[in-house]
């Protein structure tokens, strides 16, 4: 930690942790002194500015048993780093020990058996590029630079979700170093409970070092919908898109959000920034006719400003919003789960929209169902499997000096929504401090004690309880 002076200070017992963690780790330990400290500590929501005392940047699951060891004996306060796009930041903490598996980025695809084998530093990016060489996905992510370890812990939207299930339902197995050192395999035969807690219980069960996931024939082509509606018949589009999605059938998962005309070449310019209505759908399966007669409905909302659907690779697809959520600007979101999108609500979101404070800011409504809804509602951790929505208030900015104003919009608009929700809210989309530890209730719903006896059985002295009250 910095003195008056502005010199950086070590306390004799991060030294000391320091000094144990470089006799025992394969990667490199990084203290407050080290150049690179302040990019290691860096993660994706530029709003999160936390300063470790260590970062152990682990190469493989021994660092990992290392680290955990090195962090039982001494007992800082632990975060876990992945992709570190969450945008609570937990991936980083203060004054403590973050183990770092960012560097962790194996992937081995057996397109034979249909599975991956991916460690928990890589992104989907990187899983899709393997994967699609077989024509192949698991789903998951909106954003390819998003870790797939965090996304699937929390549940992992995506997509074509409604076609294929959440990201945690793909997961066939995982390796987890627990609090005691051990490194576990946990599927439905091997420690049952730790796999049920992996699928949806967010952070704090151990140290999770790669997952084993199903695959899925798609690709490389994907047909989907894009159209861009004016923003002055927002409330007419959202009941009519509402009323689609209740007919949709499995293969086609639809997505809806207000935002702002993207300054892409290829749209006009005169429309570059203005405010709209952004509809969009994924046929979970091969393009043709099947494909377009599926996702008509979603397309035929009424006379559009621009309608850009057609069939694209599903790289470019994963990929396609990553530009607009830039590395190092400042996010702030917060989420509901819905039985219903009532006139009244729909009228409730575009009045809290016409209010944002950025052109950054947007809403974001998910349609789930399907195979989301066939997964039995205790057989994993996720707590959500009969809501029909999420309703997604994401503020984003650039400006410091918006901190207040931003953040103050997007709990106003939660709180405005929050007589229409089912009473849930996303794990991976659950504010940021005070607002994580808040909604525990709302994230893990009835789950949330057999949650905490598995967190007390594998982790009894609270190793990653820190980690746990970082939803």
């Amino acid at each position: 930690m910095p003195d008056t002076q502005g010199a950086v200070r070590t306390t004799a017992a991060e030294q000391a942790m320091a000094d144990e963690l470089r006799s025992s780790l394969r990667g490199e330990v990084i203290d407050r002194g080290h150049p690179g400290y302040d990019e290691a500590r860096t993660v994706w929501n530029g709003l999160v500015d936390r300063r470790p005392a260590l970062i152990a940047r682990c190469t493989g699951t021994a660092d990992v048993v290392e680290a955990v060891r090195v962090a039982r004996e001494r007992r800082p306060v632990v975060s876990i780093r992945g992709g570190g796009h969450q945008v609570a930041g937990s991936a980083v903490c203060d004054d403590g020990l973050v183990i770092d598996l960012s560097r962790m980025k194996g992937v081995h695809v057996d397109p034979a058996a249909r599975t991956a084998r991916a460690q928990a530093g890589v992104t989907w990016g990187e899983l899709d590029r393997e994967t699609q060489l077989h024509h192949l996905i698991t789903p998951g992510g909106e954003i390819s630079a998003t870790g797939i370890a965090g996304l699937t812990l929390g549940g992992g939207f995506g997509f074509v979700m409604r076609t294929f299930g959440l990201s945690c339902d793909s997961v066939r197995s995982l390796t987890i170093v627990t609090a005691d050192g051990v490194v576990r395999t946990a599927s439905r035969e091997e420690e049952p409970e730790l796999f049920w807690a992996a699928r949806g219980g967010g952070r704090g069960i151990g140290v999770v070092t790669s997952f084993e996931f199903d695959l899925h024939p798609l690709g490389p082509e994907v047909a989907g919908v894009l159209v861009l509606h004016p923003y002055e018949r927002a409330e007419e589009v959202l009941r009519a898109w509402r009323d689609a999605t209740r007919t949709a059938p499995e293969t086609v998962t639809p997505e809806l959000l207000l935002w702002t005309v993207p300054a892409d070449p290829a749209l006009p310019p005169e429309l570059h920034r203005a405010n709209c209505v952004m509809v969009g759908a994924v046929y979970g399966g091969p393009p043709g006719d099947g494909a377009a007669a599926a996702l008509a409905p979603q397309r035929e909302l009424g006379p559009p400003l621009v309608d850009l659907s057609g069939t694209v690779p599903y790289v470019a697809l994963q990929s396609a919003n990553t530009w607009r959520f830039p590395d190092g600007e400042r996010y702030f979101m917060k989420s509901h789960f819905m039985d219903e999108l009532s006139d009244e609500a729909i009228a409730t979101l575009v009045d809290l929209y016409s209010r944002r404070p950025t052109p950054e800011s947007l809403v974001v409504v998910r349609t789930l169902g399907g195979a989301v809804a066939h997964v039995g509602p205790d057989d994993s951790a996720f707590a959500h499997r009969t809501a029909r929505y999420n309703v997604s208030i994401d503020a984003g900015w650039q400006d410091p000096a918006l901190d207040e104003t931003a953040i103050g919009w997007a709990r106003s608009a939660w709180d405005a929504m929050k007589p229409f929700s089912s009473g849930g809210t996303y794990v991976n989309f659950a504010g940021l401090g005070e607002d994580a530890v808040e909604l525990r209730g709302a994230v893990f719903g009835s789950h949330e004690e057999r949650l905490e006896r598995i967190r007390a059985a594998y982790d009894p002295d609270g190793l990653f309880a820190s980690a746990a009250r970082r939803p």
